[in-house]
């Protein structure tokens, strides 16, 4: 049994055309079952839902063998002892910093001010702002960083950007991106060994359909 890690929303809607071009259809899905481990037309792979941030440990600790998950996740949570075959190319968006309209981020910095930044993403915040020399007093959040700017416990977020158009809805504007972020597959390495041809011919039928859409 072949068990791939997901996560619910885009990655999960993005991933089935990447199975389907594998010959693996999912015969369930989230918005309509309340399922956790979903089968598939084929009788050896199944898909358990987990949260993003999840991902990397179901496949470092073998509850999963392989699964998709955002550079962004990987980054923040090392990704330590993951076989990273393949950049998806998909649930693509970036990294960026945000401020509240009518903020002058770039005097800010040019001053040398200490700024308040939250984020979910503290260590990828941290190295960023190391490497430019601005020193930052990071806030961790898990819920809408918008409001933080908004209320004042923050001069700035550092959060995931796709079209905008939150941040224009709650009147804040990107101010520096700072990486474009896509979804990965991450591969348990034991699984790998043990499991060699049946991962190998799903890490290729990958390849060909990201390369078709490429």
């Amino acid at each position: 049994m072949i068990t791939l890690a997901l996560s619910k929303g885009r990655i999960f809607d993005e991933t089935q055309p990447l199975l389907k071009a594998a010959g693996i259809e999912v015969l369930d899905h989230p918005e309509t079952s309340r399922k956790l481990i979903l089968v598939t037309s084929r009788s050896d792979v199944r898909v358990v839902l987990v949260r993003a941030t999840d991902v990397p440990t179901y496949v470092q600790y073998g509850g999963a063998d392989l699964g998709v998950v955002g550079k962004d996740t990987l980054l923040e949570s090392g990704g330590e002892g993951l076989y990273q075959p393949l950049d998806l190319q998909i649930a693509r968006c970036r990294i960026s910093v945000a401020v509240r309209e009518g903020f002058d981020y770039a005097a800010a910095v040019r001053q040398g001010a200490r700024l308040k930044v939250a984020t979910k993403y503290v260590s990828i915040s941290r190295d960023f702002f190391a490497a430019k020399g601005v020193h930052v007093d990071l806030i961790k959040l898990y819920g809408s960083m918008e409001l933080a700017p908004l209320t004042g416990l923050a001069d700035a977020i550092v959060d995931l950007v796709s079209t905008g158009g939150t941040l224009r809805a709650n009147h804040l504007v990107e101010v520096e991106p700072i990486m474009d972020i896509s979804a990965r597959l991450v591969v348990n390495q034991t699984a790998l060994k043990l499991k060699q041809a049946p991962i190998r011919a799903l890490i290729d039928a990958f390849a060909q359909a990201v390369g078709r859409s490429s």
